[in-house]
């Protein structure tokens, strides 16, 4: 007992220096951050990162369009996740509603639109990539905007998340069990694919873009299962198969080179780097202190098989399929998509990591001068 009340006075000393060197998230969940940049709309390009819910528009037998997708939310919306996804914080961050999907007849577009879906690719290798998305969005700026000028005031005022995306470029060879040396082969591709969208949506008129990365793989149930191993030295302190990292982190550098250029490019135009690949390391380090399962933090909560709870065979949604009772205590959602409180927390630091880089309080000032 004697050792006991020692340890635990150092172990709550320990948390309380961990929690104060971050942002303290009970106060964040009630803040809007990302007001002060005064948005009028958000435009959201990618893939199952961020639809809510163009896919099962076009797939409504989709698994995304039942329960247990949504299972938080108490209905499925058409977003990969028991509940929320990053975007839903970000806009509401920016005091914007949830942003409706394009394809959604019932849609209410006044404070921006969706045109992410699941699925996407960076490359025009399947009809729901990227360049289909930029198609849809000249539709729907030509159909709401009188003139030209019009947009572009408007979407001056707009900030635009062009990704996440490419990750499917890479999750369809990699479950075809390309390898990595084949598959890296296709990255300047796919990055210079992601700067021409973001270069399309500056001549819409966009001055403010979040362009985001790759999430670090490696630590994933689905390449944990697909490229799992017994050479210990594969894997990193926190269980992430380093090679799947470093596959990553090459993406990513390449995409922060593409935004530089941009930067060159469009001087007037402030382009920030999204930065989910330490967004989710941060998550995934500090899991226990944030009240998630520590012994299932590379499980899937709806799965079924393996160490991590995950089988590509038979996916969540399937009825043979099992859910974790307590979502909110896990990371993973189906071994490939997140929970709605990691995306929460993901959102979060997210937030305050773009805040000063999008300039919005200088903005704000030049804009109140004029």
């Amino acid at each position: 007992m004697a050792s006991t009340n020692c340890i635990l006075p150092g172990f709550v000393f320990s948390v309380f220096i961990v929690l104060l060197s971050f942002p303290s998230f009970v106060s964040s969940n009630h803040e809007h951050v990302l007001s002060s940049c005064k948005f009028d709309a958000i435009y959201q390009l990618g893939d199952s990162i961020a639809d809510t819910g163009n896919y099962v528009q076009q797939n409504p037998s989709a698994a995304f369009a039942r329960l247990p997708y949504g299972e938080t939310l108490e209905k499925p919306t058409g977003r990969c996740s028991d509940g929320l996804l990053m975007i839903d914080y970000i806009a509401m961050s920016a005091g914007i509603p949830y942003l409706d999907a394009y394809l959604n007849k019932d849609g209410v577009f006044d404070h921006g639109v969706n045109f992410a879906v699941a699925g996407a690719t960076a490359m025009p290798v399947i009809s729901r990539c990227l360049s289909k998305q930029l198609d849809w969005m000249f539709s729907y700026f030509n159909a709401t905007c009188h003139v030209d000028k019009d947009c572009f005031n408007k979407n001056g005022r707009a900030l635009f998340m062009v990704g996440e995306i490419g990750g499917n470029d890479y999750n369809y060879p990699f479950f075809r069990r390309k390898t990595l040396d084949e598959v890296k082969l296709m990255v300047p591709g796919v990055v210079q694919a992601i700067k021409h969208a973001a270069k399309t949506v500056i001549a819409y008129g966009a001055t403010r873009l979040v362009v985001p990365g790759n999430f670090p793989i490696g630590c994933f149930p689905v390449y944990l299962t697909l490229f799992q191993t017994d050479d210990t030295t594969a894997y990193d302190e926190l269980h992430c198969l380093i090679e799947l990292n470093k596959f990553s982190i090459y993406h990513n550098n390449l995409l922060r080179e593409a935004i530089d250029e941009l930067k060159e490019e469009h001087p007037g135009v402030i382009v920030v780097y999204g930065d989910y690949y330490n967004a989710f390391l941060w998550l995934l380090s500090k899991a226990d202190m944030l009240g998630f399962d520590p012994k299932s933090l590379q499980k899937a909560c709806c799965g079924t098989g393996g160490d991590c709870n995950f089988d590509l065979s038979s996916m969540c949604g399937d009825p043979k399929v099992t859910i974790c009772d307590n979502p909110e205590e896990r990371i993973s959602w189906d071994g490939i998509h997140l929970t709605q409180r990691a995306y929460k927390l993901m959102a979060t630091w997210l937030i305050r990591d773009i805040y000063p880089k999008l300039q919005c309080e200088y903005i704000a000032s030049y804009s109140s001068s004029v």
